[in-house]
């Protein structure tokens, strides 16, 4: 599996080329490893650098996703809906898991968490420490949304209710993590959650410092009864939410590592200056 000594392009966009091919032609389905770094330099006669660029041009359009010291998979495209569920797991298989979430109410990953916790609880995932950190917006004050449709007035009910949710899946988050330290499962296990005055219209997560998950939130126009009363406004739809899929490579210049760590880097600011604790 040489390269073409006629062709003029860098190596690098050659061994790009190659393996892209074998992706789009289903020699590589989604979720299978490549393979290894040491095989592909074997296999086209170049150097460590030269795969390594070829990798992160790949993981740079989004066909694959390396995962720290397991190597590199096929992916479904990121225009395509990308499941949490499968990530995090992945992530619980490392020693140290870490999970930053900001957004409306932390309800997907309440949901998406519980899988790979029910395998810690098992003894299937035995990772050390888990840390989550939670960023949520305050509802005590008007938002974007939930309003109104009426002249897009603000509704304390409907705040309220937002909050209550919000801080709902918190504590259900908070509790089925901290639980694991309590049952000697985990060395360490810690949810914090903070809020800030902002409306939330996009979600984030960034797992273990190396992928980040993004997506906007889709608004719809319902009606329902709230406070006894029943109300028409507009409300974001997170389940229905599309999540584009950023995971670090091993050139920080990469656009998937400089995604994550423009993420991380937004995320601790908010975290360290606007964002204060209240009970959950």
């Amino acid at each position: 599996m040489s390269l073409d000594p006629d062709d003029t392009r860098p190596a690098y966009q050659q061994v790009s080329s190659a393996l892209r091919a074998a992706i789009r032609t289903g020699k590589y389905g989604p979720g299978d490893q490549l393979p290894s770094g040491p095989d592909l330099v074997r296999s086209y006669g170049v150097a460590k650098a030269t795969i390594a660029k070829a990798l992160d041009q790949l993981r740079d359009e989004g066909l694959i996703v390396t995962r720290k010291g397991k190597g590199s998979f096929v992916r479904q495209r990121t225009e395509r809906p990308i499941g949490l569920r499968p990530h995090l797991e992945a992530a619980f298989e490392e020693q140290q898991v870490t999970i930053d979430f900001a957004g409306f109410s932390s309800e997907t990953l309440h949901s998406a968490i519980q899988e790979p916790l029910d395998k810690v609880r098992s003894g299937r995932l035995t990772p050390q420490s888990v840390t989550v950190r939670l960023l949520l917006p305050d509802s005590t004050a008007p938002m974007a949304v939930p309003v109104l449709v009426d002249e897009l007035r603000d509704d304390s009910a409907l705040r309220q209710r937002a909050g209550q949710l919000a801080v709902t899946h918190a504590g259900g988050i908070k509790h089925s993590v901290e639980v694991l330290a309590e049952l000697g499962l985990v060395q360490s296990a810690k949810v914090e959650t903070r809020f800030y005055r902002a409306s939330a219209l996009f979600k984030l997560y960034i797992v273990n410092g190396s992928e980040a998950f993004f997506g906007f939130y889709p608004l719809r126009q319902r009606t329902m009864e709230v406070a006894d009363e029943p109300k028409t406004f507009f409300d974001i739809t997170g389940k229905d939410t599309t999540l584009f899929h950023h995971s670090a490579g091993a050139d920080e210049m990469s656009l998937g590592s400089q995604y994550v760590q423009q993420s991380q880097r937004w995320f601790d600011s908010v975290w360290g200056s606007i964002a204060f604790e209240r009970s959950v």
